[in-house]
């Protein structure tokens, strides 16, 4: 075989689909967070606004982390050393699992180095654990949660998209003496929008199944402590595993699941992706505990209210202008676009014209025909900032002559 002309078609293929990822190199500049610096291909720079980012509030610029990162890291070194099993447990370990568990109340939690190694080691794991287990999961989870279900085997049911009854129709069909588990996500990050949590519960405690949540894009965004949609909704006590990350609103890096002291110590036992992985940096704990514990407080509290009203404001700006925004009351403000050259020349030129830095979102992250310009505003977008991007956006929707009829939610 030809390997080298096949990694040449392979690359062209998404060069010719319009779909070919380029990373943009970019410095963040400590306290000055979203203003970075983009480094062009030839060398130069240019300031930029980020637009895109996952650090939902923040908080990897916030002293209180910043500050125990520092302890941590003068206190112990640079790296764990090993696995948890093998040296690799520290204080800042223990203490960030119990602030975990204390946010989202449950008995125990288990850190993974990131909440697709939780997703993927946790949902392959348990049909280790519980033999014949039918896992019945919606069809746009993530791609974490999708492998892990793959993995070992296995009975699988893919329910529609927050369809409650074709879920139940799918429980109905099956053995009620088989292990069953209900594996949704509590915002669905590409579109905004909430997983029907109570109904899904509610069928759980019809069935006798399991209930397994990816709280990823809602910890630290919603709740009174920031432990996510659940504990908004009051239905945290009816969930079994909850699986969130320190890399988004927490703004450090690292993913975890939060369940009974049985369920975590089993995981624990028997995930090979937690058994044979180096643990996290003592001093990525450290600032992991001090940003939830943050954001457990009524400071945190006010970095949320900001937040939602600065994504509420973008909404309605650009919904004034008739940009097809896809609005389901989330922090998330997507804007379809629906074509992937298009998406990606718009990025292009609101970064080069305008600094002003939102990666397309494409195929197969989305599906085709569904792509989009994913903004996510954060507490320290101004307004000025704002009104700078609805300009733009409205000045480059007009020069690719886009249609500005509006989507539904």
């Amino acid at each position: 075989m030809n390997y080298e002309a096949a990694l040449d078609t392979a690359l062209q293929r998404l060069h010719d689909e319009g779909r070919y990822r380029t990373f943009i190199d970019i410095e963040r500049r400590k306290g000055h967070y979203p203003h970075a610096v983009w480094n062009r291909p030839d060398g130069s720079q240019k300031d930029i606004t980020v637009w895109c980012g996952n650090d939902y509030l923040g908080m990897g610029q916030n002293p209180a982390v910043l500050a125990a990162m520092h302890e941590a890291l003068d206190a112990t070194g640079a790296g764990s050393g090993g696995t948890r099993n093998i040296s690799g447990t520290t204080v800042y370990h223990k203490r960030l699992e119990a602030e975990i568990a204390d946010l989202h109340q449950k008995e125990a939690a288990l850190v993974f180095t990131s909440a697709y190694i939780a997703n993927d080691a946790t949902l392959s794991t348990l049909r280790a654990i519980f033999p014949g287990l039918i896992i019945y999961s919606d069809e746009l989870n993530h791609n974490s949660m999708i492998e892990g279900i793959r993995k070992n085997g296995g009975a699988k049911r893919i329910f529609r998209h927050n369809d409650v009854a074709h879920l139940r129709a799918m429980l109905e069909a099956d053995d009620p003496a088989a292990p069953k588990l209900i594996a949704f996500e509590s915002i669905y990050s590409m579109d905004g929008d909430f997983g029907p949590i109570e109904a899904f519960c509610d069928l759980a405690d019809e069935f006798g199944a399991l209930t397994y949540i990816d709280e990823v894009h809602a910890v630290g965004m919603y709740g009174p402590r920031g432990a996510g949609v659940a504990e908004r909704d009051g239905l945290m006590h009816r969930i079994d595993i909850i699986n969130g990350t320190m890399a988004k609103a927490f703004g450090v890096f690292g993913g975890y699941i939060a369940a009974t002291a049985k369920m975590v110590d089993a995981v624990r036992s028997y995930a090979p992706g937690f058994i044979f992985t180096t643990s996290l940096p003592p001093a990525v704990a450290a600032g992991c505990a001090a940003s939830i514990a943050f954001l457990k407080s009524a400071e945190g509290q006010k970095l949320r209210d900001l937040q939602q009203e600065h994504a509420k404001i973008l909404k309605m700006r650009l919904q004034a202008m008739g940009m097809p925004i896809i609005d389901h009351g989330s922090h998330i403000v997507p804007v379809h676009v629906g074509d992937p050259v298009h998406c990606k020349k718009i990025s292009d030129m609101l970064l080069e014209n305008f600094g002003i830095y939102v990666q397309p979102i494409n195929f197969p992250t989305v599906p085709r025909g569904t792509e989009r310009l994913r903004f996510t505003p954060s507490p320290v977008h101004d307004p000025k900032e704002i009104d700078r991007v609805v300009r733009a956006m409205d000045q480059l929707w007009a020069h690719c002559a886009l249609n500005r009829a509006e989507l539904s939610a």
